[in-house]
């Protein structure tokens, strides 16, 4: 189950010309060279559903920084906040744009040669008919804090430019995803399982990629990964993976795939370009064919503006968050003279292995002038975010500790 071994077991098996999941190394050749190819795909569920729109919930700008087809949330939105991320400020990732699902049209797909019959279909309401569980857990986008490769290191990165927020904690109800494959009739031989969104297809360097799928490993899918229907206590909103999302716990975000409308299950290994050619590490550090992501790492936020003002000789209270991939956080430090020293956080809330630490820091400034504040965070593995993040040119998993400027009046 751990997601580095993984990937770097079917990436040994593609470069060795194992193919499955409709994308070979020759549709990776055309990808690199621009060549205009559309890649093989089996048919797309009849549920398929037009486009809306980039966004459709509502993203007022004290809430959210709009970043293409995406949505950031702004840290400050959390200040007064709990646990949870509300849904209205929960962060928006879209490949293309959302779509508009009938939820009592849609149908769920299991196929595959890893299920000892043929096809089997399930509606919402058979979903909803099953024993169902809840799980409060994060979902990150593996490129969250990009934008401090350029801004805090000097290095120029691709993709699109997050700071911090693309992150959220929700508390998820659904239905696991092993009882529907055990339903479905999953065989011993089956490896893999591969869930595919109802958004549009991707089309990146004139290729057509078709829509995202990313496999897992049945151990996962077996463990503790839910199809969710609902978020916060309520049906799931259209931007966030109406009516039925994925959800894999500690897993880098594209894994919980959106809008599900099928489930290949095999029994030889699955690849897609969202485990071959993307969510790779690639720079002078890394070798030339990419370092595998694996496991989110460790990362810190403080739930203040960005240049926040606060008053001078007067008690502040430093709120934030911080979480990892790898499991909980044992320890928070801060620090508010540059990292010259540091002073523990004080815990605030529940510790979980799948979601984030909120913590609490004093601070009565005594002076005006610009100040810059940090929060360094450890988790139980005693991985601690360092004074500088490895470079990879596409700016995936930051973890240094982020200078956030404050300026004291």
């Amino acid at each position: 189950m751990d997601e580095r071994e993984y990937d770097a077991l079917r990436m040994s098996q593609w470069r060795a010309g194992v193919a499955g999941g409709g994308f070979t190394r020759r549709d990776l050749a055309r990808l690199a060279l621009g060549v205009s190819a559309a890649v093989a795909l089996a048919p797309a569920p009849a549920t398929a559903a037009p486009a809306a729109g980039p966004i459709v919930k509502p993203l007022p700008p004290e809430w959210f920084t709009i970043r293409g087809t995406n949505a950031e949330m702004r840290w400050e939105a959390m200040a007064d906040q709990g646990h949870l991320v509300p849904v209205d400020r929960f962060f928006v990732r879209n490949h293309t744009t959302t779509p508009i699902i009938d939820g009592s049209a849609w149908r769920l797909l299991l196929s595959g040669t890893g299920l000892s019959g043929g096809p089997v279909e399930f509606s919402l309401r058979d979903l909803r008919r099953l024993p169902s569980t809840t799980l409060t857990s994060a979902i990150e986008c593996a490129g969250n804090g990009r934008s401090f490769y350029t801004t805090q290191q000097g290095q120029t990165v691709s993709g699109t430019a997050w700071t911090l927020g693309a992150v959220g904690v929700a508390r998820w109800r659904g239905v696991r995803l092993s009882t529907v494959l055990r339903r479905a009739g999953i065989t011993p031989d089956a490896v893999d399982v591969q869930p595919e969104g109802l958004d549009d297809t991707y089309v990146t360097g004139g290729v057509d990629l078709g829509r995202v799928r990313r496999p897992l490993p049945v151990s996962k899918a077996l463990d503790d990964v839910l199809l969710a229907y609902e978020m916060n206590g309520e049906p799931l909103p259209p931007d966030h993976g109406y009516p039925v999302r994925v959800i894999v716990p500690s897993w880098i975000g594209i894994s919980s795939i959106k809008w599900v409308g099928r489930i290949e299950v095999s029994a030889s290994p699955l690849f897609s370009p969202w485990n071959t050619q993307f969510y790779r590490l690639f720079g002078p550090e890394h070798p030339a064919e990419g370092t595998l992501l694996g496991p989110q790492v460790v990362k810190s936020a403080f739930a203040l503006p960005w240049n926040a003002v606060l008053a001078a000789g007067r008690r502040h209270v430093l709120r934030g968050r911080s979480w990892s991939g790898h499991g909980r956080i044992r320890r928070v430090e801060v620090s508010t003279d540059g990292g010259a020293t540091w002073r523990p956080a004080h815990p605030v809330g529940p510790a979980s292995d799948v979601a984030w630490q909120r913590w609490e820091f004093p601070w009565r400034p005594a002076a005006p002038g610009a100040y810059t504040v940090r929060a360094r965070a450890t988790d139980r593995t005693g991985a601690t975010q360092p004074t500088e993040s490895v470079f990879n040119s596409q700016g995936y998993l930051f973890d240094a500790v982020v200078a956030h400027p404050v300026t004291v009046a």
